[in-house]
């Protein structure tokens, strides 16, 4: 799937230039005219990353970069700057205001394209080293929910057996209650008993191994990276 790029400007040659250089590169886009505007749509079009101007009228930059960086449905998107104002005030501004990137004007396209290119594969690989835990000897891979152990065989582990793994594995020689784990694994509105917990922990050492999940009784269970 193609990642998707607003662009707000009230220049329309700019908006012209941007978006075919935009599409060039395969990206999918949409383009506003000023900063009222560019909330509104990412409300609906939920862009990856949007690229700003500062100086637009009804909403300038700044403020609808604020807007954006404080509604919760939208704080995840990224902010690029794109403005002829090189002034020192108005970076700081831009970056008060959460954004992820200042470019000053005259655009150079093949130069805007290369970075915006390496901003997303940045992204990508930074999400997939986000899904991989290797420690202990074990890689636990949360986009399959696998498990390769030390000798390289390969355990595929139900929902919530990898769930509770991947939990206790991110935070390693920290322990967890059991009260911790049922809120974070099943949510707090499900109902589970304790039991459920001990259950989980005992099919996931048998699956890949004792030494890796500690109890400490009449506390709860931390994953060792000295296993």
């Amino acid at each position: 799937m193609a990642n998707k790029i607003l662009v707000i400007d009230d220049d329309e040659d700019i908006l012209e230039l941007l978006i075919y250089n935009l599409q060039k590169e395969g990206y999918e886009v949409k383009a506003a005219h000023n900063g009222l505007e560019g909330v509104e749509l990412s409300k609906s079009f939920l862009p990856d990353l949007i690229l700003m101007d500062i100086m637009m009228p009804l909403m300038d930059g700044i403020e609808a970069g604020r807007v954006i960086k404080t509604t919760e449905s939208l704080k995840h998107i990224h902010v690029v700057y794109l403005t002829a104002r090189a002034e020192e005030f108005s970076e700081v501004a831009a970056f008060d205001a959460g954004a992820d990137d200042y470019l000053t004007k005259p655009i150079k396209p093949r130069a805007l394209m290369s970075r915006i290119n390496a901003f997303f594969r940045k992204e990508t690989q930074k999400n997939s080293s986000e899904n991989i835990i290797e420690i202990a000897g074990l890689t636990i891979n949360r986009e399959n929910y696998s498990v390769i152990k030390g000798d390289g065989n390969v355990v595929i582990l139900p929902k919530k057996e990898f769930e509770l793994l991947f939990h206790l594995a991110q935070m390693p020689n920290k322990v967890q209650s059991r009260d911790d784990l049922l809120h974070k694994i099943w949510g707090a509105d499900i109902f589970v008993v304790e039991r459920t917990i001990d259950v989980h922990i005992r099919k996931v050492r048998e699956k890949i191994g004792e030494k890796f999940i500690k109890t400490l009784k009449g506390v709860g269970y931390m994953f060792s990276d000295e296993a």
